[in-house]
Formats: structure tokens, C-alpha cells, sequence
């Protein structure tokens, strides 16, 4: 629950882990274009391949009514071709040269990365340069595209109940923050999408000056860069208007809505309104929640997995999720399904407990060492991945926050203490701020969807 993105990415994290044990600890090298373009590049050189993304600063929450899913739709479009690359020729000529790639939407970015042997940079450099600028976006492909999105809308979301509970969630925990749209879309806009709609979205953000280049592996910071100059340096910037903040109103009482569909199992969702790093007023307290959510929910010696799931057997599943590097507000979620015998209202009870515990009992030290440690210890492992290192350095720069923050994540966090954790609890775990939402599981119908198309997830 810590990153919500659409497409491939989760499962390409997962296939991404390679490499020993040992910690890539080398600098993060800054360059910046005259054209405003900024190139990262981490030097990691236990494997002769590099990763190379390219962050926009566009998803989700940039749209409005009657554009949303524009951002995901135009990231489907930007595999079909420019007048030197063809519809086709970006994925192919990837794959001739040994490589991998793909591209991922969020709520606050858009990025396209291969995985490549480290003399192939170049290859990736010169085609995404290239559909930075002279994107083409044919009407066919666009009518091909958006039936593509709308068939994994309505697999991933209409057809599957959590998904379809946590989006209506959504939409009613916020009112004015754009957190409240889904980032695939709701289908109205989508069936109602034009591509001049993506050709307008395409020319405002999709620019050097809105761009950040980032490259990790078995490479030289300097090459790096004098090879990007080659190929982005000549590209035009554009002007990007300031976006609105979009607060939303304060909320002034608990929310709870019901979600009625084909379900085996009942679910529930809440969550709690809260800060992210870069919206609180005290920078301690993001990582006190951070840690919050590792004590109840943190692999299985967690407090809902020991005493929901394993002792109270009130669970089949508990957990929790906190974005705390997000560009606008977040939710603290706390997810569950109750097991067989139990309601969802019993479930709820017993995450409440759990909840007040942490507000009138402070957490022991040897609880709090034993969590601080499986959190940098996760930390590290996360660092085996030369695709992941890419990637938190460029969902930071994108987010609007430094990418220097990822360096000190692990001192930050072991220093919040157990008094921090019960204050943030008191603050923030409120009803006034909290929003509920159950899944009202209904029968299962045995009539299976026919996959209209094949996208690029």
C-alpha cells in the first residue's frame, strides 16, 4: 500500500531485485541542463547494466473533471511512435539490443525506463529524446489505446471488488484534493477522451524543464552526462504554469459509505487524514507515522498480524499504508478482511483496540529497536536493486522534494521515539478525520469478460 502506481511496474520490482547483498552507498551526481532538463546518476558498479528513467512531473492529480486518466491514456501513446521511430520500433529496437522496458503511471508523476547493458545507454538516450518532443499520437492508435485502457479499467477496477471499494474510498475521503480521482480514470471521461486532449496534455508537460533524468548502474557520472547533452541539450523547454494547490476543505466528522458488488469475501478500508513530508509543519512527525504503521502492521511479528490474525483469529488479513513522500496530503490505511465467523464491524472493533493502544501505552523499546530495525533493513534491500535506487531518487525530484531525503531515511528514522509515535497517534488517528469503507460482498455471477485488447501492462 506504500506506492499506489498503475502498469507494470510492481511486478517488474519484484523481478528487478538482483545483485548480492552489499549496499550501493556511492553519490548521487547532479547536473543540470541550460534547457532545464536535470540529469541524476548514481554510479553502482556490481553488474554491467544500467537503468535509465525519465520522470515527468505529471500524473493524476494534475488532471481535472472531464480529463482524468489523460495522464495514463498519453503514457499508453507514447509507445506508438514519432516520425524517426514508427508505432512499434521504441519496443523493438529495446528488445534487439538485449533490453527491457516499460513505463508507470502515479498520482504525481509519469516515467518510461529501460534496463539495459551499459553500452546500450545511448540507444534509450536517443529514442527518448526523441518522443520528448515529435510524439505523433495518430487517431487510430488513440481509438486502439483508449479501448485498451477501458478493458483494464474494467478488469482491474469494475470487475474486482477491493479495487472497485478502495476507488469509491477515494472519491469520498477527499473532495477538493485531485487524490480523489483514480489514476486510471473514472470511465465517462475515458469513453469522452479526444487526442487533442492528449496532444494538449503532451505539449504542457512534456518538456526538458519538466523532465529528470535519472541513470543507475555500472556507469561514469561525467560520460553520463556529456551523453545526455548529446542527445537532450538541444531540446526546446516550455513553460509550465504554477499548479493550484487544491486543498481540500477541512473534514468535520467521520465518513462511511457501503460498496456493494460480487465479492466471496467482505473487506474494509479506512483512513485517516495526515500529512506527507512535504506538506507537515513538523518534518519529524511524517516519520513517526512512517514507524506507526510498521508497529501495526509490520511483517509478522506486527501487532495485527500477532493478535488479529494468529491469537483473535478476527482476520484473515490486517495492514496498513502511509505515502509519506507524496505531494499533497495523505491517508494513514488501515486494510482488513474479516475471517470466517467474524463481521466487518467486529473487525473494526479490534483495529480500533489496537489503535487506542498506541495512543495511551507507549510502545517498549525492545518493540520499537526490533522495528526500527526491520524498517532499514528493508531499507537496504531495497538498495540490491539498481531499478529501485532509480526510482526513489526520481519519484523524490518529481514530487517536488529533494532526492537527498532517501540518503537520510534511515537516521530519521531511528530517531523517532516511542513518545512521537503516541503523539502522532493522538493527532491524527481521529474519527473527525476518518474515513470508512466497507465491501457488502453479493453473489458471484459466473459470466466471465472477454479481454478486448492487450496493453502495455
Amino acid at each position: 500500500m506504500r506506492i499506489r502506481l498503475l502498469g507494470f511496474v510492481t511486478l517488474y520490482l519484484a523481478s528487478a531485485l538482483v545483485g548480492s547483498w552489499a549496499t550501493a552507498a556511492s553519490e548521487v551526481h547532479e547536473f543540470k541542463m541550460v534547457n532545464g532538463m536535470k540529469v541524476l546518476v548514481k554510479e553502482d558498479h556490481r553488474a554491467p547494466i544500467v537503468v535509465s528513467q525519465v520522470w515527468y512531473k505529471v500524473g493524476s492529480s494534475y488532471e481535472h473533471s472531464g480529463i482524468t486518466g489523460v495522464s495514463h491514456v498519453l503514457e499508453h501513446m507514447m509507445f506508438k511512435g514519432t516520425k524517426k521511430y514508427p508505432t512499434g520500433e521504441f519496443s523493438r529496437i529495446i528488445a534487439e539490443n538485449g533490453g527491457r522496458e516499460n513505463a508507470f503511471t502515479g498520482k504525481d508523476f509519469t516515467a518510461y525506463f529501460q534496463q539495459l547493458e551499459k553500452s546500450r545507454l545511448k540507444v534509450s538516450f536517443e529514442m527518448e529524446a526523441d518522443r520528448m518532443r515529435n510524439l505523433t499520437l495518430p487517431e487510430k492508435e488513440f481509438k486502439k489505446e483508449l479501448a485498451v485502457v477501458m478493458e483494464e479499467r474494467r478488469m482491474r477496477t469494475e470487475d474486482k471488488a477491493t479495487a472497485l471499494t478502495s476507488e469509491q474510498f477515494y472519491a469520498t475521503a477527499y473532495t477538493n484534493n485531485p487524490y480523489h480521482q483514480p489514476i486510471i480514470g473514472w470511465m465517462n471521461d475515458l469513453e469522452n477522451l479526444q487526442v487533442e486532449d492528449l496532444r494538449a496534455w503532451y505539449e504542457k508537460f512534456y518538456a526538458p524543464n519538466n523532465a529528470t533524468l535519472v541513470v543507475v548502474g555500472d556507469v561514469n557520472a561525467g560520460e553520463v552526462f556529456e551523453l545526455a547533452k548529446k542527445y537532450f541539450a538541444e531540446l526546446k523547454p516550455s513553460t509550465i504554469a504554477l499548479t493550484k494547490p487544491r486543498l481540500d476543505a477541512e473534514q468535520k466528522g467521520e465518513r462511511r459509505i457501503t460498496v456493494k458488488a460480487p465479492a466471496r469475501l467482505p473487506y474494509m478500508l479506512m483512513g485517516y487524514k495526515v500529512p506527507s513530508y512535504k506538506t507537515a509543519k513538523e518534518d519529524w512527525e511524517p516519520y513517526a507515522l512512517d514507524v506507526l504503521a510498521f508497529v501495526l502492521s509490520g511483517g509478522s511479528s506486527s501487532r495485527f498480524s500477532k493478535s488479529l490474525v494468529r491469537q483473535q483469529q478476527i482476520a484473515v488479513s490486517a495492514d496498513t499504508g502511509y505515502g509519506i513522500f507524496s505531494r499533497l496530503d495523505e491517508l494513514f490505511l488501515i486494510d482488513g478482511t474479516p475471517a470466517a465467523g467474524y463481521s466487518v464491524k467486529q473487525l473494526e472493533e479490534a483495529i480500533n483496540k489496537e489503535v487506542d493502544k498506541v495512543k495511551t501505552e507507549l510502545v517498549s523499546d525492545i518493540e520499537l529497536e526490533r522495528i526500527k530495525a526491520q524498517t532499514i533493513a528493508e531499507k537496504v534491500y531495497e538498495k540490491d536493486s539498481v531499478f529501485y535506487q532509480a526510482m526513489q531518487i526520481g519519484m523524490l525530484e518529481t514530487v517536488g522534494l529533494d532526492w537527498k531525503l532517501n540518503e537520510v531515511y534511515t537516521k530519521r528514522i531511528r530517531q523517532v521515539t516511542a513518545e512521537q509515535i503516541r503523539k502522532v497517534a493522538i493527532k491524527y488517528l481521529i474519527k473527525d478525520t476518518l474515513t470508512v469503507a466497507v465491501l457488502d460482498p453479493q453473489p458471484l455471477t459466473t459470466k466471465k469478460r472477454r479481454s478486448a485488447a492487450t496493453g502495455r501492462h
